[in-house]
């Protein structure tokens, strides 16, 4: 059950969103997660993919699916989570697209929302698969937190979060949007993160990835920053022919070279 349950009574659904170019999922009213098994030889690393779109839609295939089946061949059991977005009509994605173009306030407000739902979802999802880590063959202190854009704010949420039994042994916020959060010195026993984000940001996010790395570096905690000259926002598991196009390489270096066993 969704926490702090909101009396919604949209319904969830799954198109192709022409404007952004791949398929989404808006009106999320009940949060799930969806468990993608290792394909290679399971390395005991778990890690909860949470994909953006910006609190109104989730950008399910390049931030969600196609990176949990990139992470299964390397042995890593994803989680993709469709946590509480935004509520609206036929078309979300243009109804967001619409509300930036009339001015930031209308979208910020339906955002500022969203999040804290969103971010409970995130806790919830990080609850559920710890306490059924042998089942899903999650390795205690393996377990990770991985968002783009908004996801990557839930990611932040969840890493801030005031319950150690939630938080993650390692995060991955990717092009994430700090928005609506207070950045402060990481918890006490906080795990790695890794960072990535492409300095040609359409939505000017470049600064909350480094002003994430700042807090980790001064923490004294281990922290990777990728800063791409080309790649645009919502970069996700596309291929267009762009430095950033080789991110997940470098977060499965990390990954084996980090995560502790």
């Amino acid at each position: 059950p969704a926490p702090g349950r909101v009396e919604w009574t949209h319904v969830a659904r799954r198109y192709r969103s022409d404007l952004w170019d791949t398929e989404v999922v808006p009106n999320v009213v009940v949060p799930t997660i969806t468990p993608v098994r290792p394909t290679a030889a399971p390395t005991g690393v778990g890690a909860i993919v949470a994909p953006g779109g910006g609190f109104h839609a989730l950008s399910i295939d390049s931030e969600g699916f196609a990176v949990a089946d990139r992470l299964a061949a390397a042995g890593i059991a994803s989680f993709v989570l469709q946590y509480r977005t935004v509520p609206g009509g036929n078309d979300p994605v243009a109804d967001l697209v619409a509300k930036m173009a009339e001015g930031r306030s209308r979208s910020d407000d339906d955002m500022a929302a969203a999040a804290p739902l969103a971010g409970d979802d995130g806790a919830a999802a990080m609850r559920m698969v710890r306490e059924r880590a042998d089942e899903f063959g999650v390795e205690p202190g393996r377990l990770g937190f991985m968002g783009f854009s908004a996801g990557g704010n839930v990611a932040v949420r969840v890493a801030y979060a005031d319950d150690a039994d939630v938080r993650p042994d390692w995060v991955a916020p990717i092009y994430a949007s700090t928005r609506g959060l207070q950045l402060r010195e990481p918890p006490a026993g906080s795990g790695p993160m890794f960072l990535a984000v492409a300095t040609d940001d359409e939505l000017g996010l470049t600064d909350d990835s480094v002003a994430l790395y700042e807090q980790w570096r001064a923490a004294r905690l281990p922290v990777e920053l990728h800063a791409y000259a080309r790649g645009g926002h919502g970069f996700g598991m596309r291929t267009n022919d762009v430095p950033a196009d080789t991110w997940i390489d470098r977060f499965l270096d990390w990954c084996s070279a980090t995560i502790r066993r």
